[in-house]
């Protein structure tokens, strides 16, 4: 039998404010543990919320930019369950008024990129996030660390459209993107701004019901999402084929062993006992502040990727590449400003050169902190363009810009790279890579005429690679065809 996954995703994404949601305390990562907390984040008696005005700011603007229908009226709900890391023995969350419902998010498949899928969204709704429990430090003991209770977290969760462990990352990156567009969360899936849960089932292809779903717990990366889906599927596929039942539980991913293991029974909305916080009046969202929110939001990463379209002729798939990071499409944008002559070369090159060096430095497509500005980018371009260094000597030049930080032009006279278009000096080295091998001229002569491929390749070792490849060219039949 032939089947078909079912995926929905549940994303927590960290809100880009400074202090929590509740209190003034800092959101600042890394701190000494349980040093940015007050009596409100650590749950003490007789202590009361104080809402952050940014959060419902941040969490607008998510659900403007993806469509949502914004509630009037929204409602906290305390969401009850023990942990240590949860020292009030409840979550302000919503429930079942959250803040937005009914959106969508059109995603770039990244096999065919001139496709997308639009993937529903069920709800956004805002909530704090819980401490940390450290259970490794001491062989005796496990700590807990609350700097991260009353972080503000955006719950965003997606309809089960999605169809296999690739969508399901496409997704992922398509929503990373966007919230890095807003400037609402910086996407740090290693520091724990974005964390995924995944829920999966399977059922006969065809079928129109749903299959039980088992959820997949704090998934940090792309790789990982689409590497525990992936053994998902397989696992209820087998167990299912094998008679057993597909039991509803949540699941870890072991990213060591490369499985799913079961983490405890899936608990239901009523295993937490929801209620209205009795401490924080409900949400009421005023019409003019969404409009003004709306006017204010920044192009988002589909227009974008039309724009570049339309007016630098790029193929789909460049501007798809380009515009999945706000930071790389900027600095793509101020490259060509400065060279404008040949969008579609310093296309290339952003793909092919800046991209790969900002994954080998994992600078994770930060691309300010790398010591190239787009002006020195562009001024390469310009010179190829120009004939003053050809595109071999353009790979080395880059290198040592990277390395060094200097321009373009500095890095080309300090070592003298410039390209060599002077046709007696061509000449004369055509001449000597000529007489230095007789046989081949004959053999040429003869009808061999991909030796020209030879003649070429020695006079550019000749010419340390500086040969004006166009000139060279045309130098050389001259003299081998005379």
């Amino acid at each position: 039998m032939e089947y078909e996954p079912v995926i929905g995703l549940e994303v927590h994404a960290q809100l880009l404010t400074e202090s929590k949601i509740f209190c003034g305390c800092s959101t600042q990562f890394g701190a000494e543990p349980n040093h940015n907390t007050c009596p409100v984040c650590m749950g003490l008696p007789g202590v009361l919320p104080v809402l952050n005005k940014r959060v419902v700011e941040y969490a607008l603007k998510t659900a403007l930019a993806t469509h949502c229908r914004i509630a009037a009226h929204s409602r906290w709900a305390r969401k009850n369950y023990f942990y240590p890391d949860l020292p009030k023995g409840y979550q302000i969350s919503m429930y079942e008024l959250p803040i937005a419902e009914h959106g969508y998010l059109d995603v770039p498949l990244q096999s065919q990129t001139d496709q997308t899928k639009r993937v529903r969204l069920t709800r956004i709704h805002m909530e704090e996030d819980a401490g940390k429990n450290i259970h490794d430090a001491r062989g005796d003991a496990s700590l807990v660390d609350l700097n991260r209770t009353g972080v503000p977290l955006l719950e965003i969760v997606s309809e089960p459209d999605i169809r296999s462990p690739e969508e399901a990352g496409a997704y992922l990156r398509s929503l990373r993107s966007l919230l890095r567009y807003l400037e609402v969360c910086d996407g740090n899936m290693e520091e724990g701004s974005l964390r995924c849960d995944a829920n999966v089932s399977i059922r006969p292809r065809g079928s129109a019901e749903f299959g039980t779903r088992t959820e997949i717990k704090n998934v940090n990366s792309f790789r990982a999402v689409e590497k525990a889906i992936q053994y998902e599927i397989g696992r209820q596929i087998q167990a299912t084929e094998a008679g057993e039942t597909i039991v509803q539980e949540t699941r870890l991913w072991d990213a060591e062993r490369e499985v799913t293991r079961s983490m405890r029974s899936k608990e239901f909305a009523h295993d937490y006992r929801y209620f209205p916080d009795p401490d924080l009046l409900p949400l009421v969202v005023d019409h003019g502040w969404v409009t003004e929110l709306k006017t204010s939001l920044p192009e988002l990463p589909t227009d974008r990727q039309e724009r570049f379209i339309r007016d630098y002729g790029l193929p789909a798939y460049d501007a798809a590449v380009l515009t999945a990071h706000k930071e790389v499409a900027e600095y793509y944008e101020q490259a060509v400003r400065a060279h404008p002559v040949d969008p579609k070369a310093m296309s290339n090159w952003v793909m092919d050169s800046v991209l790969r060096v900002l994954k080998d430095d994992r600078l994770d497509l930060h691309i300010s902190r790398w010591p190239c500005p787009p002006e020195h980018l562009a001024q390469l371009v310009s010179l190829i363009h120009d004939g003053k260094i050809s595109g071999k000597i353009a790979k080395t030049v880059f290198d040592k810009m990277h390395e060094s930080g200097q321009p373009p032009q500095a890095i080309i006279q300090a070592r003298g790279l410039w390209q060599v278009s002077d046709s007696d000096t061509l000449d004369a080295q055509i001449d000597q890579v000529m007489a230095d091998n007789p046989d081949k001229v004959v053999a040429y002569r003869g009808g061999k005429e991909k030796l020209l491929g030879f003649f070429i390749g020695q006079v550019m070792r000749a010419t340390g690679g500086k040969a004006n490849p166009q000139l060279l060219n045309q130098l050389l039949k001259k003299k081998l065809d005379s």
